[in-house]
C-alpha cells in the first residue's frame, strides 16, 4: 500500500536488485509497493525510492567486492531518516552495508547524521532526530 502521493523520487541502480532492495527495505522498515524483475519501489511520506536493476549487458562488467568499494566520488548522496542511528548501524551490517562509527556522526539542525553505504557501495547518509 502506498504511503501517499510522493512529491520527490530517488533512483538507485543495482547490479543485484533483490539484495540492494532488501537493504533499503530493512533500513527503512517498509515493504515495497511494487516489485518486478526490473524495479522495486519503496514509498515514504512524500518520497518514492526506486531500486532499478542495471541491464545485464552493463552489469556483466561491474564487479562488487566484499566488502564493496565505497563509491565516494559521486556528486549526490541521499539522506534517509531512521528512528535510531545505533539500530540502523546494526541493521546495515546485517543487510550487507555499513554505517561509520558513532564517532563520525555529526549534527545538522535537530538531527544527528552518519554516512554509510549499501551492499554495492552506494554512499547514503542516515539521519535521526537528536535526543
Amino acid at each position: 500500500m502506498a504511503t501517499g502521493d510522493p512529491q520527490t523520487g530517488l533512483v538507485i541502480y543495482a547490479k543485484d536488485l533483490r539484495r540492494v532492495a532488501a537493504f533499503y527495505e530493512g533500513m527503512l522498515g517498509i515493504a515495497p509497493v511494487h516489485a518486478d524483475d526490473v524495479f522495486v519501489t519503496l514509498e515514504l511520506p512524500g518520497v518514492q525510492l526506486v531500486v532499478h536493476q542495471i541491464p545485464p549487458h552493463i552489469a556483466a562488467d561491474i564487479v562488487i567486492g566484499d566488502p564493496p568499494a565505497v563509491r565516494e566520488d559521486t556528486a549526490i548522496k541521499p539522506v534517509l531518516v531512521v528512528a535510531s542511528l545505533a539500530t540502523a548501524r546494526a541493521a546495515a551490517t546485517m543487510l550487507g552495508g555499513a554505517l561509520e562509527d558513532a564517532a563520525c556522526e555529526w549534527r545538522h539542525g535537530d538531527a544527528v547524521v552518519c554516512n554509510g553505504f549499501d551492499p554495492e557501495g552506494n554512499v547514503v547518509a542516515f539521519s535521526a532526530r537528536a535526543r
